[in-house]
């Protein structure tokens, strides 16, 4: 059961805890410390005497318990022992998550890299080439502390709490709250059309800024989101444009994916649902995340009408794509 999350959970994480707690665990840290671009964590590359830098990632109080927590390492680390290219949470004192000062925090090894480039077909099919082997390695059992992956969790309860805690300007939110049970009829009835597809343990959140690229290829980093779900959740944020084009960008990824995994195409009825959940969990997330002094500054158009009617608006361009056959292959 999830704590009670502090409106300002990281009041007291200053870069003297930061530094301490890294040298709790034996490490020397050398007083360099850099914060990283991350909202739901605090996360900073830390500086060491006796050898390369490290990543910190403090978590957010009562979002994760902590089998969650190692749940997520365990599954990047058997990834990591079987090749697959992830960015695994290093071990101290036999364990992986750490405790300093009420914070909980893990570190990893610093790996840098680019964007991928996912308008080449090659580039696609090497990526597609891994997440066949993840999920592979996904499909063996399931999590146990983590999430699954449903429209009652990433849509329906999100809308409950949005319209029930007076967020939306009153005059959008009968239009919204509407419009959002319509959207939401149809994303019910695009999963009933998937069937019973196979519940994986998936990346979660694999949209292209959580891979990075080097000269050796990709590799994945953020398994935050890390839950059970259908395989297809780690693939359509790796497309876009019109049915053509995504139809094309998907073949291409499967090219390389097919090799070690196979994806049910009645899944393929799930993507613009899962595209609709996406964007009415961002809205939740923010909701849930407004009384975190970081927030307003950072997302200061989340209280504006604008947003709510560019969300009314996205809502109904989605309802009509759910409408729409689903991608053919």
């Amino acid at each position: 059961m999830q704590q009670t999350i502090s409106e300002t959970p990281y009041a007291d994480l200053g870069p003297e805890i930061v530094l301490d707690a890294v040298d709790s665990l034996g490490l020397e840290a050398d007083g360099r410390l850099l914060a990283l671009n991350s909202y739901e964590n605090r996360v900073y590359q830390i500086g060491r005497e006796d050898g390369p830098p490290l990543v910190g990632k403090f978590y957010r109080e009562g979002r994760w318990s902590d089998a969650a927590i190692l749940e997520e390492h365990a599954f990047t680390i058997e990834l990591s022992e079987r090749e697959i290219p992830v960015v695994a949470p290093l071990a101290f004192n036999g364990t992986t998550l750490h405790y300093y000062e009420g914070f909980r925090f893990a570190l990893f090894p610093r790996q840098g890299g680019r964007l991928p480039d996912l308008d080449n077909q090659q580039a696609r099919e090497w990526i597609g080439r891994f997440m066949g082997r993840l999920h592979m390695v996904g499909g063996m059992h399931a999590f146990q502390a983590r999430p699954t992956l449903t429209s009652t969790r990433m849509g329906h309860d999100p809308v409950a709490y949005i319209t029930g805690h007076g967020l939306i300007p009153p005059s959008l939110e009968s239009a919204y709250a509407t419009l959002a049970a319509d959207v939401l009829q149809r994303v019910d009835a695009a999963f009933e059309r998937a069937g019973d597809y196979a519940h994986i343990r998936l990346h979660g959140d694999c949209h292209p800024g959580n891979i990075l690229w080097t000269d050796d290829g990709p590799h994945f980093v953020d398994l935050d989101d890390a839950m059970n779900g259908p395989a297809i959740q780690d693939l359509w944020m790796l497309i876009s444009g019109d049915r053509v084009e995504m139809t094309r960008q998907l073949d291409e990824i499967l090219e390389g994916y097919e090799d070690f995994a196979s994806l049910d195409p009645r899944q393929l009825h799930l993507v613009e649902a899962l595209r609709t959940l996406r964007m009415i969990h961002f809205s939740f997330w923010l909701a849930k995340r407004w009384n975190d002094p970081a927030f307003p500054p950072a997302f200061p158009w989340f209280a504006s009408e604008r947003y709510w009617e560019e969300q009314i608006l996205a809502l109904r361009e989605q309802a009509a794509l759910l409408d729409e056959p689903p991608l053919q292959l």
